[in-house]
């Protein structure tokens, strides 16, 4: 017989062995801004996330940049909505204001902008509409100027999340026609119409004001799908692509990662993040041990970068074991 346990007796040993291994700066931190002042504005689905106006800034940022984490990924919450999600590409927006004022207090710190009009909208649809129709093409120049004006205001990548067909390319080009070629795109490459979401939608106040997002997010039963849009956005220009949700697509992360020579990015999101906390208030899980577990699997399945909620805590863990040896 084969002694399986053999390596697995100490800490150490276990240690020496593991197959997976996370660094603090695997991870993205994900964080809403919204226009106002003195404003630090809990969550209610979320429990430890805040909306945060510009002001109220430092601490959340000062915190990310000394835990090591790489990055933030960056909401904006406007007070004026309209069809057209206007605020998104006004060169003076709430994210494009968020993004100038991060920079210059952490300029190492990596700042990513989504890309979506959902945010900004009245309806609360990642693109323009007419009557109940989600309009693709005709959205495509606006993700494109929302993608100038975050990296004028000095963001150091775009990820467009709005699931419209030939969003990278569009963005890629418009870029690279001002002088941006050098920033990287992070493509919503394979994201799914999910359940997950629900909480997300309460931060940022893009729930859809009719219908859902079905025709243009991805149908959860797909997983060739997935690949396929995986290797659109690599075609068009992407630098880094996403499977968002992460937890129920890790066979999708796992695909893409043997498929394509490319960093893969998931999303652990809001969903994910608030079960967790949920249970762990109840005390039916241990909180630190579930998110641990669960950061693993991510990694294991093939993902290089991992854009979750839980990141903070899961840093300062990391840490405690680190000193504690």
């Amino acid at each position: 017989m084969y002694r399986f346990r053999r390596l697995r007796q100490t800490e150490r040993l276990r240690d020496l062995v593991a197959e997976t291994r996370l660094d603090v700066r695997d991870f993205i931190y994900p964080l809403f801004v919204i226009d106002g002042v003195n404003i630090t504005e809990p969550v209610d689905s979320m429990p430890g996330v805040y909306r945060y106006s510009i002001d109220r800034l430092d601490s959340i940022i000062d915190e990310v940049y000394e835990s090591g984490i790489s990055g933030i990924l960056i909401f904006g919450i406007p007070k004026h909505k309209d069809a057209k999600g206007s605020d998104a590409y006004n060169p003076d927006g709430i994210v494009q204001r968020a993004i100038r004022y991060i920079k210059d207090r952490h300029p190492g710190l990596i700042v990513i902008a989504d890309i979506c009009l959902c945010e900004y909208t009245d309806h609360g649809h990642c693109g323009l509409i007419s009557g109940r129709t989600i309009l693709n093409d005709e959205t495509l120049p606006l993700l494109a100027q929302m993608a100038v004006t975050t990296v004028q205001a000095g963001a150091d990548m775009v990820a467009p999340s709005d699931m419209m067909d030939g969003d990278v390319e569009s963005i890629r080009d418009v870029l690279d026609a001002n002088g941006y070629s050098n920033v990287p795109i992070m493509g919503y490459s394979a994201k799914y119409a999910s359940g997950y979401y629900s909480p997300f939608r309460n931060a940022a106040g893009s729930a859809p004001g009719f219908g859902d997002r079905r025709s243009y997010q991805m149908d959860p039963r797909n997983g060739v799908e997935g690949i396929r849009e995986i290797q659109n956005d690599i075609e068009m220009g992407a630098d880094i692509v996403m499977v968002k949700p992460a937890l129920a697509y890790l066979d999708v992360v796992k695909e893409a990662s043997e498929t394509f020579d490319y960093p893969i990015a998931v999303y652990n999101v809001s969903g994910e993040y608030s079960m967790v906390k949920a249970a762990a208030e109840k005390g039916w899980i241990d909180e630190k041990r579930i998110v641990m577990e669960n950061l693993y699997a991510m990694r294991r399945a093939g993902a290089s970068i991992i854009i979750t909620y839980h990141a903070l805590d899961a840093a300062k863990w990391m840490k405690e074991i680190h000193e504690g040896r």
